[in-house]
């Protein structure tokens, strides 16, 4: 009788598991070696079937999580940071070749002026509810997007004697697009979006009122587009493939090790507390029947009290007398049957450290974020690996910016440069070959100048940005843009401070080259 060796899983025969992985065309498609991959058989579903029946749980936990992880929080104000910054600026580009008009600086300068006049405005008449100024905007859009996959907004008219302006904007909460009295999903109704017949979402439904046990809620119809080929409802997100209609937030990859991380980190704490606590205590040996007679006796024929309370007295009688003394290091003799046990603080690792960083990594790389950036933890780090790590998030926030905060940004300011054009504010250069209406994107296309790279050692990276400009990879307006700053801008203060200058007496500034006022320092070692 022959013997057969069996697979890892106890019942396939090596010999089969074998031949099944010469013969399969792709090993992850067949049953693993050992036959490990034999129980893993999910569903193919698109990206809709996947999410949008969990969407509402995904979104609640994300929020949860974000409000109360620490990790979480960091995660979203990263991305606001590094993709927003604090002041996130027009670049107006018109498309002069296709309108048949040569460029013109004055009407670019006045476009932004008007539009910055507006969107940074203090009272914040560019929001509809009157609280986020176009930055602030910005900022919220791409948290929201990061935390829940979609942007979304609806632009209002609001006539405010106050502003020169009716335009606004409206902010709305992906939470709040849902199906008409939440019904399920179908083929034209899609978690509030309305689809037709090309899967072009024509309108959405968004609910209106009922934050407080759903009490009052009513749902609101709002077509994508209205007459005139107006925008009238704003909806940003980047699909992974065909078909979908809600975008995924980002922490859903790694949602399961952000809980479990907080309760990870909870338990040591709670541990190191109670470890803390208690220095020494005294421990008595006392039999269960003893106890219970103890615990539960009553006070019948007992005149002195319950057999409890008796014990107890003994008990600190006997201490009273006897002086117990730890910080004295005395040992007394002790009441029958009791011992000391002495509880040590302690601080054992066992591991933790390299279990969270496993864990904060994974989740680095579920954002798209560097471990140090999550972690805020710089340690052990040189020049060259910060600047490899941070260049490497330098590309997945500048896709962030490209892809959905411009395009967010872009659509405001196509709303925006329609009012200004009715109202007069701007006058069309004559002899374009389009109208407005005929050419809406050649007219206010644009670019948006946001938060500058970070300068981990400043010295060498304003040698490479000179370096890049002199030797013609580069311009002035790329390598400020990376600063944050608008290169034209940069140019006309230089100008004014020069003659100011001139008016003081002052000599002009001096350029000198970098070896002279600053060597170059080992690689090992950042400035700062």
């Amino acid at each position: 009788m022959s013997k057969k060796i069996l697979a890892a899983d106890g019942k396939t025969p090596l010999r089969d598991t074998i031949s099944q992985q010469k013969n399969a065309v792709y090993r992850g498609a067949g049953i693993g070696f050992g036959g490990q991959l034999r129980d893993w058989n999910p569903q193919l579903k698109s990206v809709d079937a996947a999410l949008l029946p969990v969407l509402p749980r995904a979104q609640a936990r994300t929020d949860d999580v974000i409000r109360n992880n620490g990790i979480a929080a960091n995660g979203i104000q990263l991305h606001q940071d590094h993709i927003i910054g604090s002041d996130y600026r027009l670049s107006y580009k018109p498309n002069w070749h296709l309108l048949g008009i040569k460029p013109d600086k004055d009407f670019v300068k006045e476009v932004e002026a008007v539009f910055r006049d507006i969107a940074e405005n203090p009272n914040c008449f560019i929001d509809a509810e009157r609280k986020r100024t176009f930055t602030m905007m910005m900022r919220e859009a791409v948290a929201t997007h990061a935390y829940s996959g979609d942007v979304m907004a609806k632009p209002e008219m609001i006539k405010d004697s106050h502003s020169p302006f009716s335009t606004c904007i409206r902010m709305v909460a992906p939470k709040k697009v849902t199906n008409p009295s939440r019904k399920m999903d179908t083929d034209r109704f899609r978690a509030g979006m309305e689809i037709n017949r090309y899967g072009q979402t024509i309108a959405v439904h968004v609910e209106q009122g009922g934050d407080l046990f759903g009490v009052g809620r009513t749902w609101r119809r709002i077509p994508m587009r209205i007459r005139g080929g107006r925008t009238g409802f704003i909806h940003v997100f980047e699909p992974l493939e065909a078909g979908q209609t809600r975008g995924v937030n980002k922490f859903l990859s790694s949602l399961e090790q952000l809980k479990m991380l907080d309760t990870l980190q909870n338990t040591k704490l709670q541990k190191a507390i109670v470890n803390a606590m208690y220095a020494a205590s005294i421990e008595s040996e006392l039999g269960t029947e003893e106890a219970m007679q103890f615990l539960l006796g009553s006070n019948q024929g007992n005149q002195d009290g319950s057999p409890l309370e008796t014990l107890l007295s003994g008990y600190g009688d006997y201490y009273d007398g006897a002086s117990v003394k730890l910080g004295g290091v005395k040992l007394p003799h002790l009441f029958p049957g009791d011992k000391i046990n002495i509880h040590s603080a302690g601080n054992d690792d066992n591991g933790f450290s390299d279990l969270e960083q496993s864990i904060i990594r994974y989740i680095a790389a579920g954002l798209g974020l560097d471990y140090a950036q999550l972690s805020r933890n710089y340690s052990q780090m040189s020049y060259s690996t910060i600047r490899a790590a941070m260049n490497d998030s330098w590309r997945y926030f500048m896709g962030r910016r490209k892809i959905i905060a411009n395009r967010f940004a872009s659509l405001i300011f196509e709303l925006l440069f329609e009012e200004m054009m009715i109202r007069k504010y701007i006058t069309l250069p004559s002899k374009a070959r389009y109208s407005f209406y005929q050419r809406r994107h050649a007219w206010t296309r644009c670019d948006w100048i946001g938060a500058g790279r970070m300068a981990i050692d400043g010295l060498k990276e304003v040698k490479e940005a000179v370096l890049l400009i002199e030797s013609g990879l580069s311009t002035y307006e790329e390598e400020a843009a990376k600063l944050g700053k608008d290169y034209q801008e940069l140019f006309a203060q230089q100008v004014r401070e020069s003659e100011e200058r001139k008016e003081k007496g002052l000599p002009p500034p001096s350029y000198m080259k970098f070896e002279d006022f600053a060597p170059e320092q080992p690689e090992g070692q950042v400035n700062g």
